[in-house]
Order: structure tokens, then sequence, then C-alpha cells
């Protein structure tokens, strides 16, 4: 059903507006009675769940960052069988992002191309609605990704990452710092391990009690993702998110014209799927066994999830697929990881 609405409608759609409008039934799915019917029909098993960060996830399979950047669809996609939600990114000083049009479909690929740049409410905006979801029950696990506010220079990214955490690590289940966007100028400079410990260490210090993650992008040579995930250990963080959107174009079967046409922006989907196998090993080679590695990137099925898991994920997420799969997405995974 879902890939007929999608060929004959919803691929015909803006997919920025697109979004907005499965963002808005989501909200409605969180609602009861609406979210008692969906739950009853997504929720993971028992059998699932797993320990991680301190917590308890329903589900090893979470939504990526990117998805609800305003945390506006927490209890929807929560109900939609999602065993945590990364919200954001989020950054300290509200911003409107790149000009539109800036999300593009690559439906050959199942890829997407998106220079949103961080369009978000603000922290303080944010810190809200995260304390307004903290009173209601049934309570999901909720990362919250933040990144530098774009009017911000990169000389005084760490004061800004600082305000930001300082705000949101107390609501947050962990919070995961996001230096690998191709979308806001300089930002990838960051992941250079001299200016990254910095960074880290101010970070940390702001979360306090609350675990601590690091998003580091899949364009990084092998030694330098190894150079990050020992600093990550090293300054006490509690796990690593591999990966990012990628600013790599190869190998794809859309028309060069049409990728060409989109423009700028972070790759994700399908095409991510072998490099996302490769940065997750050699992640996995340098940190401890019980140190957190939540895969990402070109994850679609049970078997990637499972995949990545065997290769040594702690959690895995996924987002670009949601628009292919549509919203019983995580039930399919979730499913199919039972079965397995």
């Amino acid at each position: 059903m879902y890939p007929l609405l999608f060929r004959h409608v919803l691929s015909r759609l803006d997919p920025e507006f697109a979004h907005h409008a499965a963002m808005a039934v989501i909200r409605v799915l969180g609602v009861p009675p609406f979210s008692w019917v969906t739950r009853a029909i997504a929720a993971p098993g028992t059998s699932q769940r797993v320990r991680a960060l301190g917590l308890t996830f329903p589900s090893p399979f979470g939504v990526a960052a990117g998805f609800d950047k305003n945390a506006v669809g927490v209890r929807g996609l929560d109900a939609l069988g999602f065993g945590h939600i990364e919200v954001g990114t989020i950054t300290a000083i509200p911003q409107d992002g790149n000009p539109r049009p800036r999300l593009f479909r690559l439906v050959p690929d199942r890829a997407v191309i998106n220079r949103m740049g961080f369009n978000n409410r603000g922290a303080d905006a944010a810190a809200r609605r995260l304390q307004r979801l903290r009173r209601r029950a049934p309570r999901a696990v909720i990362g919250v990704n933040i990144g530098k506010s774009r009017v911000v220079e990169v000389d005084d990214a760490v004061a800004d990452y600082v305000a930001s955490a300082s705000r949101l690590a107390p609501l947050a289940d962990y919070l995961a710092i996001n230096v690998s966007s191709p979308n806001t100028p300089g930002l990838r400079g960051l992941q250079a391990v001299e200016t990254l410990a910095p960074l880290l260490r101010a970070v940390k210090d702001a979360a306090g009690a609350t675990p601590l993650l690091v998003k580091i992008a899949p364009d990084l040579s092998d030694d330098e993702i190894t150079a990050i995930a020992r600093l990550a250990v090293a300054e006490g963080l509690d796990g690593i998110i591999a990966h990012n959107t990628t600013i790599s174009r190869d190998g794809l079967r859309t028309d060069a014209a049409v990728v060409e046409a989109a423009g700028a922006g972070g790759l994700s989907g399908a095409p991510l799927k072998a490099r996302s196998l490769e940065v997750l090993a050699v992640v996995r080679a340098a940190v401890p066994e019980d140190f957190c590695v939540i895969a990402v990137g070109g994850v679609e099925t049970p078997q990637d999830v499972q995949e990545r898991l065997d290769a040594g994920a702690t959690l895995v997420q996924g987002y670009t697929a949601f628009l292919y799969r549509g919203p019983l997405w995580a039930r399919q995974i979730n499913r199919g990881l039972r079965g397995r």
C-alpha cells in the first residue's frame, strides 16, 4: 500500500513539504487514543530490549537526528516502535537554516541529499518541549543532538556547545555532539583532534551525569576515525555515533544531471551501506568492548540492522528509509529482528 502511495503521490510532492505533512500525522499518532492503537501494532517485543548508556532501550533500532529537529514528534515516533528518538540537531540560537529548496530525493538510489543547515527553534524552545515530555507517560528514550549555531564563529564554538549542553543535558537520556554535518561552514574542521579535545572536555563538564557521545563523518580517513575514537575514550565519553551524511557522490544510479542539480549537501540512504560497515569496524576496533557504538547509514531492512549488530554496534539508527518504507518501518525492523 505505502509503495503505491509513495510512487503516485508522495514522490510528486516537494520533499520538505512531504516531511512536514508526515510529521503532522506522526504527532497525531502520539496522542491517545491513536497512540494506544499504534503502540499495539508497532511496539517491539520484550526480548529486543538492550542495555546501553545506563538505560534500557525497548529495541536496538532508533530514529537518527534530523528527522525530528524540534522534539515535536517524539511520542508518535515512540508509538511507531522506535527504540529511541534522537532529536535535533539543536543549536543554542534559533536559526532558519539554509535557503530552500534544500532537500532532494534520489529515488533510484533510495537516497536523499540535504543541506538543511540545522534549522531549528533553539535550545530554550527544545528544553520547554522536553520538560513537557518528561511529565508524560509512556516515557520514550530521548537523545539530544547539539550543533554549532551558524552565527557563532568556529573559534567561539566551545562556548556555544556548552550553552546548549547546559540547557539540554538535564532533560536528555543522552547527549550527542554533532561536529560532522557538511551543511554548516567550518563545522567539520572541529573533528581535528587538536580542536575536538577541548570541545569534548568542556561539553562533558557541562553535561554532568548525562551520557555523552560524539557523531563523526564518514568522509574521514580510517586513521582519523581511529584517532577520534581513541580520543573519545580518553576523554571519558560514553560512545560514538558512526556516522553522519557524506559529501561523496560515488556510485550513484540517479542521472548525473539530477544529482548535479541538487547541488551541495549531505548524502544519506542506501549508498552509504558499505562505508557505514567500514566505519563501524574501524571504530569498534579502537574502543573497548563495553563502549557504546551507534551505527547509522544505509540501514533499511532487518538484515541491515542485524548486520551492524553482528559487526559490533550497540544500537542502530535510521532515517532516510523512513521516506521509502513508510510509517510502519520500525515495526518491520522489529518484527524482522524478532524472527531472527
